[in-house]
């Protein structure tokens, strides 16, 4: 079903002027909790430590380059086990990242469920803001350290909870829901939350005939393309997908005709239209995982790609991609850097923590 509406900050005159969404509060490092930084040296010892580490990266990781990055992959690892901590990491995370130091990878709605279940009482985030934000709204009392709090996300930038209020009073009685790619601020304002994943899944879940569905206009859509359900959308785009053109597509096609492509639901319609398969990033590599196809585009952030020929080396990988500029924010040293000053701490209003985790807890509540 088309799109019922489709509004944004323009469109609404009593939005404050110059409104922006907040960045996730962070508390500075706490200089008393420091470790001295530990050696970084490229010696026999981090050699034999980490080879089986470089036998995961191999394949997209340079033998000249691993010299460079397995210090500092030894002094995570066992840095992290002395401060009881758990380091999960989005599929769009570097190699290095995903494969060597991170014990819990995945897409929105892993990172999301799993960290109901960790017992470490220090979590780091190596994903953007929004993803910190709901590790600490779903472990509270947990330290949820994110490495750089620059690490935004164009999505969330979008739109903010006054935003929510005002679509609200718009369309009085239509249930509200947003894509985890939003802040606690926002999540505080909406019915329920969802991913790519289950997006779909979720509008029908709330049986309204209309649903607000923000902030991404791409992913809006997509689902309103699988329901018939009215959604009305917002104006947001990820800066990433929406960089992708469906020429591109058809060009790669007639070079080679054999090649798969598949493709994220943030990308725009004409970009959709060409790929053999369209799913959330957790959805994609269980495709790739189960086609094995030969030659394949994966039409997202750059490192998916990367992470998916480390495990797949069989499939050939070819570009167009794009890189996040926020998730590569993240790097190896500023995620040592965190564990050695357990810094930068998330840290959100406990009254808004409250509301934002009910529209969280009932997407991972939902049932299959």
């Amino acid at each position: 079903m088309p799109i019922t509406g489709i509004y944004g900050p323009d469109d609404f005159a009593g939005r404050p002027q110059g409104q922006t969404p907040t960045l996730p509060r962070t508390a500075p490092a706490r200089t008393e909790a420091a470790l001295p930084m530990p050696s970084l040296e490229w010696t026999d010892e981090v050699e034999h430590a980490t080879a089986p580490l470089y036998e995961r990266v191999k394949h997209v990781i340079p033998p000249i380059e691993w010299p460079l990055m397995a210090p500092t992959i030894k002094a995570i690892n066992e840095l992290k086990q002395a401060r009881g901590a758990v380091i999960l990491a989005h599929n769009y995370q570097a190699p290095e990242i995903f494969h060597c130091v991170a014990d819990i990878g995945g897409d929105s709605l892993q990172l999301a469920v799993e960290a109901t279940k960790v017992k470490a009482g220090i979590i780091v985030q190596c994903g953007v803001h929004f993803m910190a934000e709901t590790s600490k709204l779903l472990n509270p009392d947990k330290t949820v350290l994110i490495p750089d709090s620059r690490a935004g996300c164009s999505l969330a930038a979008s739109i903010t909870g006054a935003d929510v209020r005002l679509l609200r009073e718009r369309f009085p009685g239509v249930p509200v829901v947003a894509y985890v790619n939003t802040s606690a601020e926002v999540k505080a304002e909406v019915d329920i939350c969802c991913t790519s994943s289950n997006a779909v899944q979720v509008v029908e879940s709330l049986n309204a005939p209309t649903v607000i569905f923000l902030p991404d206009r791409y992913l809006a859509t997509y689902v309103a393309s699988k329901t018939d359900v009215k959604i009305i959308a917002w104006k947001g785009a990820c800066e990433v997908h929406e960089r992708f053109k469906g020429e591109e597509l058809r060009a790669l096609r007639e070079a080679d005709p054999s090649v798969q492509i598949i493709a994220h639901p943030e990308c725009p319609p004409d970009v959709l239209a060409e790929a053999d398969f369209t799913g959330s990033t957790a959805h994609m590599i269980n495709w790739v995982r189960e086609k094995r196809p030969r030659r394949l585009v994966m039409i997202t952030e750059c490192s998916m790609a990367d992470n998916v020929r480390a495990e797949l080396p069989d499939v050939e990988m070819l570009r167009p991609c794009n890189l996040c500029p926020h998730m590569k924010r993240i790097t190896l040293s500023n995620i040592l850097e965190s564990l050695l000053t357990l810094g930068e701490e998330v840290t959100i209003d406990p009254a808004l923590a409250e509301r934002a985790r009910r529209s969280v807890e009932r997407m991972i509540n939902l049932k299959n």
